[in-house]
């Protein structure tokens, strides 16, 4: 059954390229569908298009079938070509006529839209609330530790004393940004693109300020046209926000695996949460780590792909359009099994005390040593020459018990300052 059949068939080939995985896409977009049906259902009834009790019939079995997807047994057989057509055979198949009047008013093009759109706004507050759960983690880690101190590196080399409390909130305020991006996301999606049809409206008496309340929408797209021309759009805009929580977290991922490996030994994990080698005894690998890094590069790629899918089509609906839930789809899972791998993971790291005992380390003291210098009254720019020829000459006595005190430093983390600005973002 395909919602455009007029009585012939297509080619079997064709039929399977245009169709492409849809069906098992679809699946994840249903209960939207279904929800935005049951709405469609009840302004239909509400400006007389069909029976108030039509609609009440409608909602009713809407909702049966929206109950299967909820136990997992709705299914998409290869006789249909998507949701939509699947959902609509089940309508005819119990109400008869009744069934068939569900497409009044609406397209295709429009049914994709606004559930793709209630499926992102779900997944978007899924990632904030996985974000502020990692967000919270890594500030208790940095409360907990913050006075270890830890090697701070400029071009891998030792440059100034940091702590495990700078590197943990750094992290968590990183966090911060990336929720503004994840917000416009939200913002792009939450606006009501139902009753644009097939991107030109309806000659129908539709109301779509009413779908917009029922379906918990901000506010409508307007336009038309406008509202088909966001086929994507809010794809890319969650991408562009998956993508930088990615970039935060593969960054972290990647400290993670430096910092537990032998030459830096600065933490570890607990057995169970690292593996082995099948030659070498002694390996304890940090693989969670290393695949949320490379989940997280994959990411990243993301807006480029949604991007260059949509590149240059003019305006309107293109077939085009099809293949970018099949790439926003996956990426939005991804995101979510690799913040909550993290999350699980960093709970349990063991932060080693006794880091900068190490001599090799002493020259990350020779900033705070040469202020020393500086606040007892040399010029800066003799002390930094005098500081040079004393390590250049092996003479440097570095001054360890050094005091960082303005805001944001080691220490003093505005740790509740950074809390307020999460607050701030998610309100």
């Amino acid at each position: 059954m395909k919602l455009w059949d007029k009585g012939f068939s297509t080619e079997k080939k064709i039929d399977h390229f245009t169709v492409g995985n849809d069906r098992q896409l679809d699946l994840v977009l249903a209960k939207y569908d279904v929800i935005a049906s049951k709405a469609h259902a009840q302004m239909l009834g509400k400006v007389g298009l069909i029976g108030e009790d039509e609609a009440k019939s409608l909602v009713k079995e809407l909702d049966v079938i929206g109950k299967s997807i909820e136990k997992g047994t709705f299914t998409i057989e290869d006789d249909f070509e998507d949701m939509h057509s699947k959902i609509e055979y089940l309508l005819i198949e119990k109400l008869g006529d009744v069934g068939k009047k569900i497409h009044s008013a609406r397209s295709r093009n429009d049914q994709v839209l606004v559930a793709t759109q209630l499926y992102l706004k779900d997944e978007l507050k899924e990632i904030r609330a996985q974000v502020k759960t990692l967000f919270d983690l890594l500030l208790k880690l940095a409360d907990k530790h913050q006075n270890v101190l830890l090697p701070g590196y400029t071009h891998l080399q030792i440059a100034m004393p940091s702590s495990f409390g700078l590197w943990f909130s750094a992290y968590a305020e990183s966090l911060v940004d990336d929720l503004y991006f994840i917000q416009a996301a939200f913002k792009v999606a939450d606006q009501n693109p139902l009753g644009s049809a097939a991107g030109y409206g309806s000659s129908f008496p539709i109301d779509r300020s009413f779908t917009t309340q029922a379906l918990d929408f901000e506010t409508l797209k307007y336009n038309v046209v406008a509202a088909q021309m966001g086929r994507g759009k809010a794809e890319r805009a969650t991408a562009f926000g998956i993508a930088s929580v990615a970039s935060t977290l593969g960054k972290l991922a990647m400290d993670i695996c430096l910092y537990m490996s032998q030459n830096f030994d600065f933490i570890s994990f607990p057995n169970e949460l690292t593996t082995g080698s099948s030659i070498m005894p002694h390996k304890k690998n940090p693989d969670v780590f290393e695949l949320i890094r490379g989940k997280c590069n994959k990411l990243q790629s993301i807006p480029n792909q949604l991007s260059l899918i949509m590149a240059n089509l003019p305006s309107g609906y293109h077939r085009d359009l099809q293949l970018v839930k099949e790439v926003i789809v996956p990426a939005i899972q991804d995101m979510k099994a690799c913040l909550e791998m993290m999350s699980f993971s960093l709970k349990e790291i063991q932060v080693k005390s006794d880091i900068l005992e190490d001599p090799k380390y002493d020259y990350l003291f020779s900033v705070d040593t040469l202020n020393e210098m500086v606040k007892n009254g040399i010029p800066f720019r003799d002390a930094y020459k005098s500081m040079g020829k004393a390590i250049e000459n092996g003479n440097f006595k570095p001054k360890k018990d050094i005091e960082h005190t303005h805001e944001g430093s080691l220490g003093n983390l505005c740790l509740e300052e950074i809390k307020a600005k999460m607050t701030q973002v998610l309100n």
